[in-house]
């Protein structure tokens, strides 16, 4: 009988024990797996950070300036520009020519920011900053005697490029630059639209030959002017236009 009884307690401890064993096992089975899916769900939202600061951050270049000559005229430098701006497939608009006076060059520009939840998003309408060039001038004339760029109450002819993008998109780019200045008072239109701030934003800096000045509108910030030497292909650029401009306007070669 004593015996029989250890059996069965044997037996029961047997079985308690594996029952235990089970429960630890799946306890630590289910941590574990909790734990996974809090790494995977850690990863994603870092992953999600990462991109909307690349969104927030990524500059998009809208156009490139450089030097085609600099000389003197009445006591004052003289400064002529090639103005190339650059669409959004990468192709370059017609170049325009600007000559100022000084060597130091302004660029009024009209900014529209849109909140930082569209970028985040990448909100096809809003998911990046967007830019109008109003005009542009020389340190040695007054800012309204500077030569216009785009024509403020439409879009601008860089957005007529040849990208993929809805209709929705191109009306709703066209809405906005025909009221910017509504919207720059109007916070219940600025709401409306989801549009953080729309300002006049006005770069500048000195210019010389053999330098490139580019362009660029950060993601869910301004404009910002930065410069490196001319290259080659560039360069070949340059001349080519120059001499198609020699050509145009009469001028020797």
């Amino acid at each position: 009988m004593l015996r029989s009884l250890t059996k069965i307690l044997v037996l029961l401890l047997l079985v308690g024990g594996g029952a235990y064993g089970i429960y630890k096992y799946e306890s630590r089975s289910a941590k574990e797996a909790q734990l996974a899916a809090e790494i995977v769900r850690l990863e994603a939202q870092k992953k999600h950070l990462e991109d909307f600061v690349t969104r927030l951050t990524r500059e998009r270049r809208m156009a490139e300036l450089v030097v085609m000559e600099q000389g003197y005229k009445n006591g004052d430098t003289t400064t002529t520009l090639l103005f190339s701006e650059i669409a959004r497939d990468g192709t370059r608009l017609p170049p325009k020519f600007f000559t100022i006076v000084g060597n130091v060059v302004h660029i009024d520009t009209l900014v529209i920011k849109f909140e930082r939840d569209f970028i985040e998003k990448d909100d096809p309408l809003r998911g990046q900053s967007i830019a109008l060039f109003y005009r542009l001038y020389g340190d040695r004339q007054a800012p309204i005697d500077g030569f216009p760029i785009d024509d403020p109450g439409q879009p601008p002819l860089i957005y007529h490029d040849s990208s993929p993008k809805s209709e929705e998109l191109r009306q709703f780019e066209a809405d906005l630059w025909k009221h910017f200045w509504h919207a720059t008072d109007d916070a219940a239109y600025r709401k409306e639209k989801g549009i953080r701030l729309a300002q006049g934003e006005s770069p500048w800096r000195y210019v010389y030959p053999d330098f490139i000045y580019t362009l660029s509108i950060e993601g869910g910030g301004g404009v910002n002017m930065a410069s490196r030497p001319i290259d080659d292909l560039f360069r070949q650029y340059q001349e080519a236009i120059k001499r198609q401009h020699a050509t145009a306007t009469g001028k020797p070669k």
